[in-house]
Formats: structure tokens, C-alpha cells, sequence
């Protein structure tokens, strides 16, 4: 991890002795090291693992103004089974849903093992006052949240607030009691590398859970040279103070073979210990149905069109 002498400007001293240095991303190699290990070769029965791995990190979600508690229903009957022909697929992680569509994936997950999550403060923007964020937490762990995904004010660490950044991750874990917090970075709209690894170490530093590459909703998203940046972060962190924080990807990965091309980074980057959905999701929509595909042609030889699996 590259050293710096100082925190940049804009932390406030008690931030300090809570971060490892931000240091400076070489970008160059950042990358070359993501391309790398984009390449990697897995043999078929080491594929049929990573599916279901793939699978049993997902957090299935649907963040569209159109959702109804019928569509958020079906979508967490799906995340128990999601292929009811074939009983050894795994559950997936979670559901994840705007608040209000919360008691409708609770009452048809309930006993299933599959978490709900729910997007709160302000998503996607992050552009609301800090305590309609706190309440709006609050009211999605009432309605029966156990994992709450926020977004971090980008506009408040762009102009250099990082104290306020950071203030809102500590007050919005508070709020979430004994419900996880996924911190969502946002990190198309960052810029750079150093700014992705100063969040992600800001968002650390106010009691994430989890950091979150993005929300979906714009582009570039999880990129694996940015989720390599925070995967690298993340292990900084775990050498230096022994605190594990979860990771999750989201925003673009709809394809299979992205999903491995992840999996490769967690385990190249953190270990084998990562590979958990204790400490890893994958957040996706799409891609669940374009698994259940590969992990049928793997089993049978036969690849079958997404016709034979319900649109999500």
C-alpha cells in the first residue's frame, strides 16, 4: 500500500488514528493487475462452483418507480427458488427493494434464510438533509429491514466535506440498530482512484458493513478496476486493525462471466474467506437469470434461452 505523510486536506483530526493512509493509486497498475485477473481460465467443475457461489451472493433487486408489492413478492419467491426445476440451486443472499416494499418480501421470505434489504437515505442522489436520511432509515428497519443500503453525499465529498460524509455514515448506522449498512460509493460520479479509495476508507471508518461500488442507476459502475480499489482498501484496513468489512458490487454486471471475473478479485485480493455472503454480494437483476443458463448447460450440455427462466 503506497504511504502518505498526511490525510488529505479536509479530514478532521479525529478521523486519524480510525484510517490506514490514503496514499496515491497507481492507476497504471491498478489496472494492468484487473486485466490480469479478468483472464483467469476456471475448469468446468470450479465453474459450477463459482455459479452457485455467484448465486448465493446475490442480492436479487428491483429499484424501479413501477414496482408493485406483487412484482417484489414474486421476486423473493424467485430469490428462494430460482430455479424451481432444480431443487440444488442455492437461495440467493437477499432482496433488495425500496422501503415501502419491504413487508411484502418479508412476509414471502420469512423462514427462508434470504435477507431483505432496502435502499434508504435519499437513493440514488444521497441529496437530502441528514435527518430525513436518519428517519428514512429508521422507517425501513421498522418496516423489517435486515440490511440497508445507503448512499454516501457525493456533492458533500466532491467540495471536500469529508467530515460531513463521514458524519452521516456514523448516524445512519446508528439508526440502523442491529440491520447491516451497505455504504454505496456511487463510484462513476468519483472521479478518480484516490477519491474511490478515500471513500471507501471514510465510509469504513463510520461503521460500514459493507462498501458498495454503486447504485445501478448511472454509468460506469462496478468496473473491476474500481472494485479492485476498494477490494484493496478493504484488505488495508483488515491487516491493520483486523476489522473485516463486506464488499459488494453492483451496476452492470449481467453477464456470467463478469460475475466469475469478480469472484477472481475477491479471492486474488482478500481470500478465500471472502467468499461468503457474509462478506460478499453481488447486487444484480438481469444477471441471475443468464447464471441459471450457464449452470444448465454446465449440468446438461444443452444451453437453453432465457425463455425457460422467469423475467425478473
Amino acid at each position: 500500500m503506497a504511504q502518505a505523510p498526511a490525510l488529505p486536506q479536509g479530514f478532521e483530526l479525529p478521523l486519524e488514528p480510525r484510517l490506514p493512509r490514503i496514499g496515491s493509486v497507481d492507476a497504471v497498475a491498478l489496472e494492468e493487475r484487473a486485466a490480469s485477473l479478468a483472464k483467469r481460465s476456471i475448469k468446468k467443475e470450479a465453474k459450477l462452483w463459482a455459479l452457485e457461489l455467484a448465486i448465493r451472493t446475490t442480492d436479487l433487486t428491483t429499484l424501479e418507480g413501477s414496482d408493485t408489492p406483487g412484482k417484489a413478492a414474486a421476486l423473493a419467491s424467485k430469490a428462494i427458488r430460482p430455479d424451481p426445476s432444480d431443487p440444488t440451486i442455492p437461495s440467493v443472499a437477499a432482496v433488495c427493494v425500496y422501503p415501502n416494499l419491504v413487508p411484502a418480501v418479508r412476509a414471502r421470505v420469512e423462514g427462508s434464510g434470504v435477507k431483505v434489504a432496502a435502499v434508504a437515505t435519499g437513493f440514488p442522489s444521497g441529496q437530502y438533509p441528514t435527518q430525513i436520511k436518519v428517519a428514512d432509515v429508521r422507517s425501513a428497519v421498522e418496516l423489517g429491514a435486515d440490511e440497508i443500503d445507503m448512499v454516501i453525499d457525493r456533492g458533500a465529498f466532491l467540495s471536500g466535506r469529508y467530515a460531513k460524509v463521514y458524519d452521516e455514515v456514523v448516524q445512519v448506522k446508528e439508526a440502523c440498530g442491529d440491520a447491516h449498512l451497505k455504504v454505496i460509493l456511487e463510484t462513476g460520479e468519483l472521479g478518480t482512484y484516490d477519491n474511490v479509495r478515500r471513500a471507501t476508507l471514510l465510509a469504513i471508518a463510520g461503521g460500514a458493513d459493507f462498501v458498495k461500488t454503486s447504485t445501478g442507476k448511472i454509468n460506469p459502475a462496478a468496473t473491476l478496476p474500481v472494485a479492485l480499489c476498494m477490494l484493496e482498501a478493504v484488505r488495508d484496513v483488515y491487516e491493520q486493525t483486523g476489522r473485516r468489512v463486506g464488499f459488494k458490487a453492483a451496476g452492470g454486471i449481467r453477464q456470467s462471466k463478469q460475475a466469475i471475473q469478480h469472484l477472481v478479485l475477491v479471492h486474488e485480493t482478500l481470500g478465500p474467506d471472502w467468499l461468503t455472503p457474509d462478506l460478499y454480494r453481488l447486487g444484480a437483476s438481469s444477471l441471475l437469470n443468464d447464471i441459471l443458463m450457464q449452470i444448465r448447460k454446465q449440468k446438461t450440455g444443452i444451453y437453453q434461452g432465457p425463455d425457460y427462466f422467469t423475467l425478473d
